[in-house]
Protein backbone atom coordinates (compact mmCIF):
# COMPACT_ATOMS: atom_id res chain seq x y z
CA UNK A 1 0.00 0.00 0.00
CA UNK A 2 1.59 3.71 -1.14
CA UNK A 3 0.86 6.25 1.56
CA UNK A 4 1.54 10.28 0.95
CA UNK A 5 4.84 10.96 1.31
CA UNK A 6 5.46 13.33 4.09
CA UNK A 7 7.53 15.47 2.20
CA UNK A 8 4.29 15.89 -0.13
CA UNK A 9 2.07 17.29 2.88
CA UNK A 10 5.01 20.05 4.21
CA UNK A 11 5.88 17.97 6.80
CA UNK A 12 7.12 18.79 9.32
CA UNK A 13 6.34 22.14 9.57
CA UNK A 14 3.30 24.35 8.30
CA UNK A 15 4.02 27.89 7.16
CA UNK A 16 -0.33 28.37 6.73
CA UNK A 17 -2.02 25.57 8.17
CA UNK A 18 -5.80 24.28 6.25
CA UNK A 19 -6.27 21.11 7.37
CA UNK A 20 -9.42 21.31 9.63
CA UNK A 21 -12.67 23.38 8.34
CA UNK A 22 -11.36 26.69 10.43
CA UNK A 23 -8.62 26.86 7.91
CA UNK A 24 -7.23 29.57 10.29
CA UNK A 25 -3.93 29.51 8.17
CA UNK A 26 -1.34 29.68 11.57
CA UNK A 27 1.84 28.63 11.33
CA UNK A 28 3.07 25.38 12.91
CA UNK A 29 6.33 24.41 13.78
CA UNK A 30 7.18 21.28 15.31
CA UNK A 31 7.78 22.85 18.32
CA UNK A 32 4.78 25.55 18.35
CA UNK A 33 1.77 26.27 16.68
CA UNK A 34 -0.81 29.50 16.81
CA UNK A 35 -3.37 28.15 15.19
CA UNK A 36 -7.28 27.25 16.41
CA UNK A 37 -6.41 24.50 17.75
CA UNK A 38 -3.01 25.33 19.66
CA UNK A 39 -1.00 22.71 18.90
CA UNK A 40 2.46 22.12 16.53
CA UNK A 41 2.85 19.76 13.82
CA UNK A 42 4.58 16.89 16.27
CA UNK A 43 1.36 14.96 17.11
CA UNK A 44 0.72 15.40 21.08
CA UNK A 45 -0.36 12.77 23.27
CA UNK A 46 -2.20 12.74 26.41
CA UNK A 47 -2.90 8.68 26.15
CA UNK A 48 -2.20 5.78 24.50
CA UNK A 49 -3.88 2.59 25.62
CA UNK A 50 -5.84 -0.36 24.87
CA UNK A 51 -9.50 1.14 25.71
CA UNK A 52 -12.68 -1.26 26.52
CA UNK A 53 -15.05 1.35 25.91
CA UNK A 54 -15.68 1.69 22.67
CA UNK A 55 -18.63 -0.15 20.40
CA UNK A 56 -18.08 -3.81 20.46
CA UNK A 57 -16.62 -3.63 16.54
CA UNK A 58 -14.37 -1.52 17.62
CA UNK A 59 -13.43 -2.84 21.28
CA UNK A 60 -13.68 -6.41 20.94
CA UNK A 61 -12.49 -8.24 23.79
CA UNK A 62 -9.38 -7.24 23.87
CA UNK A 63 -9.74 -3.50 23.40
CA UNK A 64 -9.04 -1.18 21.24
CA UNK A 65 -5.55 0.69 20.54
CA UNK A 66 -6.80 4.00 21.52
CA UNK A 67 -4.30 6.96 21.34
CA UNK A 68 -5.90 10.02 22.59
CA UNK A 69 -4.74 13.67 20.74
CA UNK A 70 -4.32 16.57 22.36
CA UNK A 71 -6.07 19.93 21.00
CA UNK A 72 -9.01 20.07 18.90
CA UNK A 73 -10.66 22.32 16.00
CA UNK A 74 -14.30 22.27 18.05
CA UNK A 75 -15.04 24.32 20.94
CA UNK A 76 -17.76 21.64 22.93
CA UNK A 77 -18.94 23.13 25.62
CA UNK A 78 -19.68 19.74 26.90
CA UNK A 79 -16.42 17.83 26.09
CA UNK A 80 -15.60 15.03 28.22
CA UNK A 81 -11.64 15.41 27.46
CA UNK A 82 -11.26 18.89 28.13
CA UNK A 83 -8.38 18.80 30.00
CA UNK A 84 -6.57 17.85 26.12
CA UNK A 85 -8.76 19.45 24.01
CA UNK A 86 -8.81 22.56 25.62
CA UNK A 87 -6.30 22.36 28.10
CA UNK A 88 -3.77 21.09 25.73
CA UNK A 89 -2.53 18.51 28.59
CA UNK A 90 -0.17 16.20 26.99
CA UNK A 91 3.49 15.71 25.48
CA UNK A 92 4.26 15.97 22.21
CA UNK A 93 6.29 13.16 20.11
CA UNK A 94 8.04 12.15 17.05
CA UNK A 95 6.41 10.79 14.16
CA UNK A 96 9.01 7.77 14.41
CA UNK A 97 8.06 7.86 18.38
CA UNK A 98 4.36 7.35 16.99
CA UNK A 99 5.16 4.67 14.90
CA UNK A 100 6.95 3.11 18.14
CA UNK A 101 3.38 3.41 19.82
CA UNK A 102 1.62 1.91 17.15
CA UNK A 103 3.60 -1.09 17.41
CA UNK A 104 3.55 -1.28 20.94
CA UNK A 105 -0.51 -0.88 21.14
CA UNK A 106 -0.13 -4.15 18.44
CA UNK A 107 1.76 -6.20 20.97
CA UNK A 108 -0.30 -5.56 23.58
CA UNK A 109 -3.42 -7.34 21.64
CA UNK A 110 -5.21 -4.77 20.37
CA UNK A 111 -7.87 -5.00 18.04
CA UNK A 112 -7.33 -1.83 15.76
CA UNK A 113 -5.04 1.70 15.83
CA UNK A 114 -7.59 3.87 17.21
CA UNK A 115 -6.62 7.47 16.35
CA UNK A 116 -8.77 9.33 18.74
CA UNK A 117 -9.42 13.47 17.45
CA UNK A 118 -6.52 13.01 15.19
CA UNK A 119 -7.41 15.77 12.88
CA UNK A 120 -4.44 18.35 13.05
CA UNK A 121 -2.17 15.99 12.80
CA UNK A 122 -2.98 14.26 9.76
CA UNK A 123 0.84 14.82 7.89
CA UNK A 124 2.25 13.57 11.37
CA UNK A 125 0.26 10.60 11.56
CA UNK A 126 0.62 9.79 7.80
CA UNK A 127 4.41 9.99 8.22
CA UNK A 128 4.21 7.71 11.15
CA UNK A 129 2.47 4.79 9.17
CA UNK A 130 5.39 5.26 6.26
CA UNK A 131 7.28 4.07 9.40
CA UNK A 132 5.05 1.03 10.52
CA UNK A 133 1.66 0.63 8.89
CA UNK A 134 0.04 -2.25 11.87
CA UNK A 135 -1.03 -5.39 10.79
CA UNK A 136 -4.43 -4.78 12.70
CA UNK A 137 -7.16 -2.11 11.65
CA UNK A 138 -6.61 1.63 11.46
CA UNK A 139 -9.37 3.93 12.66
CA UNK A 140 -10.02 7.73 12.38
CA UNK A 141 -12.14 8.92 15.39
CA UNK A 142 -13.36 12.06 14.57
CA UNK A 143 -15.45 14.81 15.65
CA UNK A 144 -16.63 14.84 11.94
CA UNK A 145 -15.86 18.11 11.65
CA UNK A 146 -13.43 18.20 8.72
CA UNK A 147 -12.36 19.27 5.25
CA UNK A 148 -13.01 16.28 2.41
CA UNK A 149 -9.42 17.55 1.04
CA UNK A 150 -7.78 16.72 3.91
CA UNK A 151 -9.61 13.30 4.54
CA UNK A 152 -8.35 12.45 0.75
CA UNK A 153 -4.69 12.59 2.05
CA UNK A 154 -6.15 9.90 4.00
CA UNK A 155 -7.46 7.00 1.43
CA UNK A 156 -5.33 3.46 1.64
CA UNK A 157 -4.06 4.70 5.15
CA UNK A 158 -7.32 4.37 7.04
CA UNK A 159 -9.39 1.42 7.23
CA UNK A 160 -11.95 2.34 9.48
CA UNK A 161 -13.70 5.95 10.11
CA UNK A 162 -15.61 6.36 13.59
CA UNK A 163 -17.14 10.23 12.80
CA UNK A 164 -19.17 11.84 15.15
CA UNK A 165 -22.14 13.88 13.80
CA UNK A 166 -22.63 16.20 16.36
CA UNK A 167 -25.17 18.48 14.84
CA UNK A 168 -27.78 19.08 11.90
CA UNK A 169 -29.02 22.18 13.63
CA UNK A 170 -26.39 25.32 12.83
CA UNK A 171 -27.74 27.12 15.75
CA UNK A 172 -26.67 24.67 18.36
CA UNK A 173 -23.65 23.85 16.33
CA UNK A 174 -22.68 27.42 17.02
CA UNK A 175 -23.80 27.86 20.31
CA UNK A 176 -22.31 24.66 21.67
CA UNK A 177 -19.25 24.15 19.51
CA UNK A 178 -18.60 27.61 18.06
CA UNK A 179 -19.06 25.94 14.52
CA UNK A 180 -22.16 27.35 12.87
CA UNK A 181 -20.74 25.36 10.19
CA UNK A 182 -20.53 22.05 11.67
CA UNK A 183 -23.18 20.53 9.32
CA UNK A 184 -21.80 22.12 6.12
CA UNK A 185 -18.39 20.16 6.64
CA UNK A 186 -19.69 17.06 8.28
CA UNK A 187 -22.32 15.90 6.04
CA UNK A 188 -19.60 15.70 2.83
CA UNK A 189 -16.92 14.27 5.06
CA UNK A 190 -19.08 11.54 6.19
CA UNK A 191 -19.67 10.52 2.87
CA UNK A 192 -16.21 11.06 1.70
CA UNK A 193 -15.27 8.37 4.43
CA UNK A 194 -18.01 6.11 3.23
CA UNK A 195 -16.65 6.27 -0.21
CA UNK A 196 -13.25 5.57 0.43
CA UNK A 197 -14.50 2.10 2.77
CA UNK A 198 -16.80 1.19 1.43
CA UNK A 199 -19.82 -1.18 3.63
CA UNK A 200 -19.23 -2.07 6.87
CA UNK A 201 -16.88 -5.23 6.83
CA UNK A 202 -16.32 -7.56 9.78
CA UNK A 203 -14.11 -10.44 10.51
CA UNK A 204 -14.57 -13.70 12.46
CA UNK A 205 -14.61 -11.73 15.94
CA UNK A 206 -17.03 -9.33 15.25
CA UNK A 207 -13.92 -6.48 14.54
CA UNK A 208 -14.51 -4.31 11.68
CA UNK A 209 -12.03 -4.59 9.32
CA UNK A 210 -13.13 -1.69 6.84
CA UNK A 211 -16.05 0.88 6.94
CA UNK A 212 -18.10 3.70 8.20
CA UNK A 213 -19.71 4.21 11.89
CA UNK A 214 -21.52 7.41 12.55
CA UNK A 215 -21.35 8.23 15.97
CA UNK A 216 -24.16 10.74 17.52
CA UNK A 217 -24.98 11.55 21.09
CA UNK A 218 -27.72 12.62 22.39
CA UNK A 219 -27.70 16.11 24.16
CA UNK A 220 -30.23 16.70 27.15
CA UNK A 221 -33.12 19.07 25.87
CA UNK A 222 -32.01 18.41 22.40
CA UNK A 223 -34.19 15.53 20.97
CA UNK A 224 -35.05 17.30 17.44
CA UNK A 225 -31.53 18.10 16.53
CA UNK A 226 -30.84 14.10 16.99
CA UNK A 227 -34.07 13.46 14.93
CA UNK A 228 -32.91 15.78 12.11
CA UNK A 229 -29.49 13.50 11.88
CA UNK A 230 -31.54 10.18 11.92
CA UNK A 231 -33.18 11.89 9.27
CA UNK A 232 -29.84 12.60 7.32
CA UNK A 233 -28.49 9.01 7.83
CA UNK A 234 -31.35 7.46 6.47
CA UNK A 235 -31.27 9.58 3.52
CA UNK A 236 -27.82 8.26 2.65
CA UNK A 237 -28.25 4.74 4.46
CA UNK A 238 -27.39 3.35 1.21
CA UNK A 239 -24.04 4.57 2.07
CA UNK A 240 -23.62 1.49 3.94
CA UNK A 241 -23.11 3.59 7.10
CA UNK A 242 -23.50 1.77 10.44
CA UNK A 243 -25.26 3.95 13.16
CA UNK A 244 -24.10 4.51 16.94
CA UNK A 245 -26.50 6.16 19.24
CA UNK A 246 -25.25 7.35 22.03
CA UNK A 247 -26.92 8.47 25.60
CA UNK A 248 -23.56 8.74 27.67
CA UNK A 249 -24.25 12.15 28.06
CA UNK A 250 -22.33 13.37 31.54
CA UNK A 251 -22.34 16.86 32.46
CA UNK A 252 -18.89 18.18 33.23
CA UNK A 253 -19.12 22.18 32.47
CA UNK A 254 -19.81 24.11 36.31
CA UNK A 255 -21.27 26.46 34.12
CA UNK A 256 -23.57 25.29 30.63
CA UNK A 257 -24.84 28.00 28.71
CA UNK A 258 -28.26 25.68 29.22
CA UNK A 259 -29.91 24.62 31.74
CA UNK A 260 -30.40 21.33 30.14
CA UNK A 261 -27.32 20.36 29.61
CA UNK A 262 -26.30 20.38 33.19
CA UNK A 263 -28.35 17.01 33.94
CA UNK A 264 -28.15 13.73 32.37
CA UNK A 265 -30.79 12.52 28.93
CA UNK A 266 -33.87 11.32 30.73
CA UNK A 267 -34.97 7.81 29.98
CA UNK A 268 -38.22 9.43 27.37
CA UNK A 269 -35.49 11.51 25.80
CA UNK A 270 -33.80 8.01 25.48
CA UNK A 271 -37.09 6.74 23.90
CA UNK A 272 -38.01 9.44 21.93
CA UNK A 273 -34.78 8.78 19.85
CA UNK A 274 -34.43 5.08 19.65
CA UNK A 275 -38.00 4.93 18.26
CA UNK A 276 -37.31 7.49 15.61
CA UNK A 277 -34.38 5.60 15.00
CA UNK A 278 -36.12 2.09 14.39
CA UNK A 279 -39.14 4.03 12.58
CA UNK A 280 -36.78 5.06 9.80
CA UNK A 281 -34.65 2.10 9.54
CA UNK A 282 -31.23 2.20 10.85
CA UNK A 283 -30.95 -1.09 12.46
CA UNK A 284 -27.39 -1.71 11.19
CA UNK A 285 -25.10 -0.16 14.28
CA UNK A 286 -25.93 0.24 18.58
CA UNK A 287 -27.94 2.03 20.63
CA UNK A 288 -25.58 2.91 24.03
CA UNK A 289 -26.89 1.68 27.48
CA UNK A 290 -27.98 4.96 29.23
CA UNK A 291 -26.11 3.71 32.48
CA UNK A 292 -22.95 4.63 30.15
CA UNK A 293 -23.48 7.93 31.34
CA UNK A 294 -20.89 8.52 34.07
CA UNK A 295 -17.35 9.82 34.98
CA UNK A 296 -16.13 6.77 35.20
CA UNK A 297 -16.29 6.05 31.68
CA UNK A 298 -14.03 8.62 30.84
CA UNK A 299 -9.99 7.75 30.38
CA UNK A 300 -7.54 9.06 32.64
CA UNK A 301 -5.06 11.46 30.82
CA UNK A 302 -1.97 10.73 32.43
CA UNK A 303 0.28 10.11 29.81
CA UNK A 304 -0.23 6.04 29.94
CA UNK A 305 1.97 4.67 26.85
CA UNK A 306 3.10 7.71 25.68
CA UNK A 307 6.89 7.34 26.63
CA UNK A 308 9.21 4.58 25.62
CA UNK A 309 9.06 1.92 28.87
CA UNK A 310 12.87 2.34 29.55
CA UNK A 311 12.37 6.09 29.44
CA UNK A 312 13.16 8.04 32.51
CA UNK A 313 10.13 9.53 34.73
CA UNK A 314 9.39 12.88 33.69
CA UNK A 315 7.10 15.61 34.64
CA UNK A 316 3.84 15.34 33.01
CA UNK A 317 3.88 18.30 30.20
CA UNK A 318 1.18 21.14 29.28
CA UNK A 319 1.40 22.66 25.45
CA UNK A 320 1.01 26.46 26.42
CA UNK A 321 -1.65 28.70 25.51
CA UNK A 322 -0.14 29.99 22.69
CA UNK A 323 -2.86 32.99 21.59
CA UNK A 324 -5.17 30.62 19.83
CA UNK A 325 -8.18 32.08 17.75
CA UNK A 326 -11.99 31.27 18.80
Amino acid sequence: MTLPSASSLSFPAASSCRLCPRRCGAPRTPQEGRGRCGMPSFPVIARAALHTGEEPCISGTRGSGTVFFSGCPLGCVYCQNGPISHGRYGRAVSPSRLAEIFRELEAQGAHNINLVNPTHFVPAILASLELYRPAVPVVYNSSGYERVETLRLLEGAVDVYLPDLKYADDALAARLSHAADYFAYAGPAILEMARQTGPMALDGEGIARRGTLVRHLLLPGHTRNTIAVLDWLQEHRTDGLWVSLMFQYTPVNPKPPEPALSRRVTLRECRKVWDALLERGLTDGYVQDRRSAAAAYIPDFDLTGVERADASRRTPSVVPDQGAGK
